[in-house]
């Protein structure tokens, strides 16, 4: 069964009189736990579907399904809490709150859907486990390494148990040690959980860990494999 399902989209940016289809009538889908890399050169499109597909954009045309719904017809309140509900972000500058503890950052996305907070403990603490900073909860992320706050960022959205992850760059800023780990604690998940990864990169070494590679480029799938 298919997680996600793109069928026929199109992005088009507007500047001035110039037009550029940043993504040009792509088709995908993404079966529960696979764990994909979207790859291309830097303007091929890959991060701007990564948007369609985490309801952070709308395409121009065609659709973007979740779990069998149109979310291209869901106003912005409804695409926020499916946001919420079903997919976890990683990005490539962590984006973690830097006031909030790791404990803190982790415990964020569950608080804002209303676990109960004796659940909440649990995941928490079992998340930081698994990516090996349970020693690390009190400590904010200006006293975290690169590294230490991408496994964070990681524990932070699969926390909340979604249906997808997807990363942007996950990679970027990290050296080769920090990365490889950070691929390898999200592959462990990936195959523990159940959920599916996705993610837009140009960094050989997340294709290596992928199952299934897609190559854009100017906007459009031109590969798979």
């Amino acid at each position: 069964m298919s997680v996600i399902q793109v069928e026929n989209a199109s992005k088009i940016y507007k500047i001035g009189e110039v037009e550029t289809r940043a993504v040009d009538g792509v088709s995908l889908a993404i079966a529960e736990g696979e764990f994909t890399a979207i790859t291309g050169p830097s303007g091929s499109g890959k991060t701007t579907l990564l948007q369609l597909m985490g309801c952070l954009d709308r395409p121009n045309s065609g659709t973007v399904l979740i779990n069998g719904q149109d979310v291209t017809r869901f106003s912005a309140n409804q695409r926020a809490d499916l946001r919420r509900d079903v997919i976890g972000f990683i990005f490539q500058f962590f984006a973690l709150v830097p006031v909030l503890s790791a404990y803190e950052n982790v415990e964020l996305p569950l608080l804002l859907n209303g676990t109960g907070s004796k659940e909440r403990k649990q995941r928490v603490t079992a998340m930081l486990d698994a990516v090996g900073l349970a020693d690390r909860a009190k400590h904010r992320p200006d006293q975290l390494s690169g590294g230490q706050q991408q496994r964070v960022a990681i524990a932070r959205a699969l926390a909340p148990k979604p249906l997808m992850v997807l990363a942007d760059e996950p990679t970027a800023n990290l050296d080769t040690a920090n990365g490889e780990q950070a691929m390898e604690i999200m592959q462990r998940l990936n195959q523990e959980t159940g959920t599916a990864f996705i993610f837009a990169t140009h960094d050989p070494r997340v294709m290596a860990f992928a199952k299934r590679t897609v190559t854009m480029r100017d906007g459009r799938i031109v590969s798979e494999q």
